[in-house]
């Protein structure tokens, strides 16, 4: 009996060619230029979050670049046959001259040395002999060492392909001496779109909306994305449906927010705690849930702000009647707290309480005597408000802390104390210590760190960076959020791109401090009487790589 086997639909429907690559055109597009006109790099860098597509490109680079056509004498292509030898041996990762290694774990100089000594033989059966090094970020610094003279003057037939999901721990020296290609995160319609030709070939029904929400729950991954919908397909038996979607999320339909901020306007606690309840007795995701409110609150803040409500967001009549009910400042307030909150729920006593937390917290920030917060912190009259506010005249008003006290007395409230509280805005000078207080990681980190601060106007922070990638929207968005987190305040940034001083950057100032302490420990090093000694008497000498200064 033949036992028949199951593959996962992210291995099945692997893209084979270009044409059939998802949310990265700007990559193909440079990639196929390239190959038609015969301008060939030696060296390749795919950098970008997990499930993008990075293993994905070099696999059809490298096929593009051996393919010999159906007929066996076709040339380098941006349009592999997928049908020749080279093509389906590349396919099923058994190509010998097409060699993947993983980084993470074949990373010491031993492993990277015996890698680069084959490359010294020619290809076996190929134009290319083509090294995949998956994760290079994770090579030790004398594996990245080893490989630098090979990747910078390797043999005509020979073709490297480095994928990082962490850039910027990759050695300047290995980035110089590669074409660098920031693959993007794919956006939810992108992979919506996939899924839904998927579910066709594969004819499997499935509900609009559940296919929606796997595509949001993806993060940007398609192959997070195929993966969520291999599981949604086992989990329904049958037609993929948003109920058994949702069920397989620990997902919170939108109706369930939309009654939390009604009750949220009305300054009922106890709704809102009998909300919480039922959403536990339902086993929801309260971190997934505070995501959700965050989303709910931005779509919010957009039909306030810019009159945006697409006709096909879920609740789109509910976000417009919202949009009336809060005031902008509220719910900026409110979404802050939610991310908040969903980034301290792992230092709460469990994810019920520090959920709960944070609505109360909600109701503790909310504007009190009928007084929005944009009344209370603008000279202007104050409106009227809306029928859904109206509650919270009716509660009793405790005696504010110290910092609110003041803030009302100066004519503000809750809004105008956090503002009192807030750190003052920054001059230009100020930007290197500003980063270093910013809570940032990755190349958002790098932005910061790489920029230089022109000017600040209001709210508008303008930014120089030398770095064309630093300056991409998904890194400039969360130097913003970063910033807004850190003032208090919302905060807009302009990025442009162009030279820097260079002194008046973090990552300068740390490199300066860092060569400082590097200076300082091998002259303690050479002073030191010992060391002197094994000079003199035995004619020993001093590598300077090989000290390292005591980090403070």
């Amino acid at each position: 009996m033949r036992r028949m086997s199951y593959q996962a639909l992210a291995r099945k429907w692997r893209p084979r060619d270009f044409a059939t690559t998802v949310g990265q055109d700007h990559v193909v597009r440079a990639l196929s230029n390239a190959l038609e006109q015969k301008r060939l790099h030696h060296a390749y860098l795919f950098t970008g979050t997990r499930g993008v597509g990075k293993t994905t490109l070099a696999r059809i680079l490298a096929k593009a670049l051996n393919c010999t056509g159906p007929d066996g004498s076709g040339g380098i292509t941006a349009t592999p046959c997928n049908r020749c030898e080279v093509c389906t041996a590349i396919d099923a990762g058994r190509f010998i001259d097409y060699i993947e290694m993983d980084a993470a774990s074949n990373r010491s100089v031993d492993e990277m040395t015996a890698l680069l000594e084959r490359a010294v033989y020619a290809p076996s059966n190929a134009r290319f002999k083509v090294y995949m090094i998956d994760e290079v970020h994770m090579l030790t610094s004398h594996a990245f060492n080893a490989m630098l003279k090979t990747l910078e003057e390797p043999p005509d037939y020979v073709k490297f392909i480095l994928a990082t999901t962490d850039p910027q721990k990759i050695p300047v020296t290995v980035l110089s001496r590669c074409l660098q290609f920031n693959l993007k995160q794919m956006t939810p319609a992108a992979i919506a779109g996939r899924l839904n030709e998927i579910l066709g070939l594969e004819k499997i029904d499935a509900e609009p909306a559940a296919v929606q929400m796997l595509s949001r729950a993806a993060r940007g991954s398609m192959r997070d994305g195929l993966s969520l919908l291999d599981q949604a397909i086992a989990y329904s038996g049958g037609t993929v449906t948003l109920s058994t979607v949702q069920a397989m999320l620990g997902a919170i339909d939108g109706l369930t927010l939309v009654r939390l901020l009604d009750a949220l306007a009305a300054a009922d606690a106890p709704k809102m705690l009998a909300i919480a309840d039922d959403m536990a007795a339902r086993s929801f995701s309260f971190g997934q849930a505070l995501r959700d409110l965050a989303a709910l609150l931005h779509r919010i803040a957009l039909a306030q702000q810019a009159d945006v409500v697409g006709e096909d967001v879920d609740n789109a009549a509910e976000i417009r009647r919202l949009a009336e009910v809060f005031s902008p400042e509220e719910v900026q307030l409110c979404y802050q707290i939610a991310l908040h909150g969903r980034n301290d729920l792992a230092l709460a006593p469990d994810e019920y309480a520090g959920f709960t937390m944070a609505l109360l917290r909600m109701l503790a920030f909310a504007p009190r005597d009928g007084v929005t917060a944009q009344a209370a912190t603008t000279d202007a009259a104050p409106r009227a408000a809306p029928p859904a506010v109206a509650g919270r005249a009716a509660r009793p008003t405790a005696e504010p802390p110290r910092g609110a006290a003041q803030a009302k007395a100066a004519g503000g409230g809750p809004i105008a104390a956090a503002r009192m509280a807030a750190p003052p805005l920054p001059a230009p000078g100020d930007w290197p210590q500003l980063v270093n207080a910013l809570q940032l990681a990755g190349l958002a980190r790098e932005l910061a760190s790489h920029s230089e601060l022109l000017s600040v106007d209001g709210d508008l922070f303008r930014l120089r960076v030398a770095i064309k990638s630093y300056a991409e929207s998904a890194n400039v968005e969360r130097l913003r959020a970063a910033l807004t987190q850190h003032f208090g305040r919302p905060i807009r940034v302009a990025v442009e791109v162009g030279s820097t001083a260079g002194a008046t950057t973090a990552a300068s100032l740390a490199e300066q401090a860092r060569s400082e302490r590097q200076k300082n420990a091998e002259q303690a090093i050479l002073s030191d009487p010992f060391v002197q000694e094994l000079i003199e008497n035995f004619g020993a000498q001093v590598e300077p790589q090989s000290i390292r200064p005591r980090e403070s």
